[in-house]
């Protein structure tokens, strides 16, 4: 049967690593703490803070540290402990390949898959975007996740390489100077809703209370399989913002099965949106950039 367990262990001595301490306290095997580690299910809780923790050879002390390096006194420092959330199912799973779009040195632009996670969880991120970039960037460098894609859809997602680019960048996707478009396949005929030679619709719906925003092209239908080919322009970012919006006006993304429709057909395949394409200044260069991908 599966492993699938908790071990939250205090710090009580110097000179063990995570993997001594792991080790003594469950019944796993060093080799299996090991990749554990790498696939980012151990945390350290320390100074304050809760991080992943990777390396194995790290060696863990029980006494914090104050700002100047030194040791805190005994009574001014927090517990030090290790947390390891252990799930061998979640762990055996592979993360799909995702393909490099441009590397831009500070920052890298992906085309994600559809099942793989745009962020982690305690229980690993080894199936995430920004950790296989981190593993198959050449040269290797840490990446910071700045806006998210749903785990069914595909496409574009932009990665920053530093802190600074990383901030930069949320804060351009904040105040909406990042242009987003997808390519979205829904059920039914679309143009039935626009206004006589018109191929465009604004969608403003709220959502969560919040002003959410979308612009809809519409490019074509297909009678036989009743089906409509939209690229949309979000304005604002709400979760799930597409295909809420979409299934509000009753025309569900073909292969959402969390907003599907009464009386429409769930095909068996991925969900059907898809980002094709990013438009920004460049936060670095200040030169115009646009990067997209095939449908």
């Amino acid at each position: 049967m599966p492993i699938k367990a908790e071990y939250h262990i205090p710090i009580t001595g110097n000179g063990k690593t995570a993997v001594d301490w792991l080790a003594q306290t469950s019944t796993l095997s060093r080799q299996k703490i090991k990749q554990a580690m790498k696939k980012g299910c151990v945390w350290l809780e320390q100074d304050g803070g809760t991080r992943r923790l990777r390396r194995a050879k790290k060696q863990l002390s029980k006494d914090a540290k104050n700002a100047n390096g030194g040791v805190r006194e005994a009574k001014e420092a927090k517990e030090v402990m290790l947390h390891c959330y252990y799930d061998e199912n979640i762990l055996a799973a592979e993360p799909l390949p995702a393909r490099l779009v441009s590397d831009q040195g500070d920052y890298s632009i992906w085309d994600k898959p559809c099942g793989m996670f745009s962020q982690g969880s305690k229980w690993g991120d080894h199936c995430t975007i920004y950790r296989w970039a981190e593993m198959h960037l050449s040269p290797e460098r840490p990446a910071f996740l700045v806006h998210r894609l749903d785990r069914a859809a595909s496409g574009l997602i932009l990665l920053a390489h530093k802190k600074q680019t990383a901030a930069q960048f949320a804060a351009m996707f904040r105040q909406r100077q990042i242009e987003k478009w997808y390519r979205v396949l829904v059920s039914g005929d679309f143009s039935s809703i626009l206004k006589k030679g018109k191929a465009d619709k604004t969608i403003s719906h709220e959502l969560d209370c919040k002003p959410a925003k979308s612009q809809v092209h519409f490019v074509s239908y297909d009678e036989t399989l009743d089906q409509s080919v939209l690229e949309i322009q979000i304005v604002t970012g709400r979760k799930h913002q597409i295909r809420r919006h979409l299934s509000a006006l009753g025309f569900p993304v073909v292969g959402d099965r969390l907003y599907k429709i009464a009386g429409h057909e769930i095909r068996p395949q991925d969900l059907q949106l898809r980002a094709i394409r990013l438009a920004f200044n460049c936060p670095v260069s200040g030169e115009k950039k646009m990067f997209t991908v095939q449908a």
